[in-house]
């Protein structure tokens, strides 16, 4: 028998009633109601969810909770679908829509009616909150709570037929209206909208309510443990009254589990759609959000999600990651896949003076030093190269190894070079750094002599080639916090900024959207899926090179 230990709280109920005969198999679902974009702690239900049936042989359903037609569109259905499939879930052929189930549903509720378990009500929504009562005072019975089961019945129906306008009667549960738990005292069960659904049309203009539809929805598909976050806790004597009262024999166990939070982030649907409508950020996947398409198309893997919602870990206790953890998932996914390529993003011309005028050598380059599989490249190195402005100074402070005039350092994969000199503009900007170079140096020569403390990168003047390079830092000041007094995102200013003049290895102006690289001594940079062109693409930077971040050891 394994160690309990091991197994989180979640597993250990599964453990349990696999062995007491409760359900002979694992079944799990993810169902998102189609809204908007999944953002960084959805990603912890899908892997959950889906990790749970794959670790105990089970199945796993894909299932859009699409009961609301008046948020719900077909385009986040589709982002949705696209996002579950990156992060790995595959749910094959048990892709699923409450709305196939709503017939189904309907002739749930008539049981209801039919059992005595449910009434037609006129009160109207602000009533209905009076009669509910309080946490502390019971709440009272609605005045048409004695209505007959035959014109509960007939009104159920004239309902469904559209009868009668937006909010005049809903369909409640009969229940307890003394119970200590507000969830439980005749909470609505179908409401009448008159809207198009995304998938059904005007087929319907009665809608079942959330904690009606999402229980029947888990019978239906014999879900066995239905995972959720802890704010449905106290709706779970709801959930199991319902699927008890429709009859279901061997009916879904609901287990809650805490929300992973990210700090100093925006996750709420509201606030992006606002950001969106705005022009703030260009699409519920700017790579600046934590949306799941946002950091695809900034280029985090799933492979470093992964790692992400494992280190959170499964609990019943609520607790917040910073984005330091997610950005060390990153940087430990990509260390060994990413190739390790020179690009310059803030340029400045070193001329090697006595280094032959047309002459092109190609220097052999590793395309990862930690990782040999991934092979080698040439690079081409001329006479006029560009390095990062940083790495130069006329009058450096002490420790500093890079250029200054008279020191020597080594070219990354090429030469040693000496610097003899600079030139400024009118402004005072250094324009052109001039060096010398050591012919007996060359990288991989077997040269023994002397010994040089700094090695920068390069990229050729003349064979290099221009791109776009973005940098990104958090959407929210995170000095401020994520909101103002009066409820108002604090938004940084500087979350995106463009550099439009940087210099690439040529091998780089090729690379395809969505491929991943390292830009030595800079950070991990993925080409832009949307505003990439052939030829021309767009760098995103996923996060830069260093943190002094180290994940808990547990």
């Amino acid at each position: 028998m394994e160690d309990n230990t091991s197994r989180n709280f979640i597993e250990q109920f599964i453990d349990k009633d696999l062995a007491e005969g409760v359900y002979t198999e694992v079944h799990t679902r993810f169902p998102p109601e189609p809204n908007g974009y999944l953002h960084i702690g959805h990603a912890k239900a899908v892997l959950l969810n889906y990790g749970l049936a794959k670790k105990y042989g089970g199945e796993f359903n894909l299932r859009f909770d699409d009961t609301n037609p008046t948020k719900e569109k077909a385009e986040f259905v589709e982002s949705i679908k696209e996002d579950v499939n990156w992060l790995g879930a595959d749910y094959e052929d048990r892709l699923f829509y409450a709305s196939d189930y709503f017939e189904r549903m309907y002739e749930c509720a008539l049981m209801l009616i039919d059992k005595g378990k449910a009434y037609v009500c006129d009160l109207n929504a602000e009533e209905i909150r009076e009669y509910r009562g309080t946490l502390t005072e019971p709440g009272k019975d609605s005045p048409y709570r004695s209505r007959g089961i035959e014109e509960n019945r007939r009104l159920f129906e004239e309902m469904r037929e559209g009868k009668y306008e937006d909010g005049a009667k809903v369909l409640r549960a009969k229940i307890d209206m003394a119970s200590p738990n507000i969830n439980m005292r005749d909470p609505i069960i179908y409401r009448i909208a008159h809207m198009s659904h995304q998938r059904t049309g005007d087929a319907w203009c009665i809608y079942p309510m959330y904690d009606f539809a999402h229980p029947l929805e888990d019978a239906f598909e014999g879900i066995t443990h239905s995972c959720c976050t802890l704010e449905f806790e106290d709706h779970r004597p709801l959930y199991d009254w319902v699927v008890r009262e429709c009859g279901f024999e061997h009916p879904p166990r609901q287990i809650e589990f805490a929300k992973l939070y990210l700090k100093n982030v925006v996750t709420g649907k509201r606030y992006i759609k606002k950001l969106v409508e705005q022009g703030i950020v260009d699409g519920w996947d700017d790579p600046r959000l934590v949306s799941i398409s946002g950091l695809r198309r900034r280029g985090y893997t799933p492979e470093s999600i992964k790692m992400f919602v494992e280190l959170a870990g499964v609990s019943k206790s609520q607790s917040t990651a910073e984005m330091p953890m997610l950005e060390y998932c990153v940087r430990e996914d990509l260390k060994m896949k990413a190739p390790r390529m020179m690009a310059i993003t803030d340029p400045v011309k070193l001329v090697i003076d006595n280094y032959p005028e047309d002459l092109i050598e190609y220097m052999d380059v590793d395309n990862n030093k930690e990782n040999a599989a991934m092979g080698t490249r040439k690079v081409p190195f001329t006479k006029e190269l560009w390095i990062e402005r940083e790495d130069f100074m006329e009058n450096p402070p002490k420790k500093y190894f890079r250029l200054f005039p008279g020191n020597e350092v080594r070219l990354m994969n090429a030469y040693f070079v000496t610097c003899t000199g600079f030139e400024k503009d009118e402004d005072g900007a250094v324009t052109v750094i001039h060096a010398t170079y050591d012919p007996e140096t060359r990288s991989g020569s077997g040269f023994e002599g002397r010994k040089v403390k700094g090695t920068i990168h390069w990229v050729s003047a003349t064979e290099g080639k221009k791109v776009t390079v973005r940098l990104y830092e958090n959407i929210i000041d995170e000095e401020k916090g994520v909101y103002d007094a009066e409820g108002n995102l604090n938004l940084n200013p500087n979350s995106c900024t463009v550099l439009t003049g940087c210099f690439v290895e040529p091998d780089l102006a090729l690379a395809k959207p969505g491929d991943r690289f390292q830009f030595v001594r800079n950070g991990y940079y993925c080409v832009d899926t949307k505003d990439s062109k052939e030829g021309k693409p767009v760098f995103n930077r996923i996060v830069e090179m260093k943190s002094s971040y180290k994940p808990e050891v547990k």
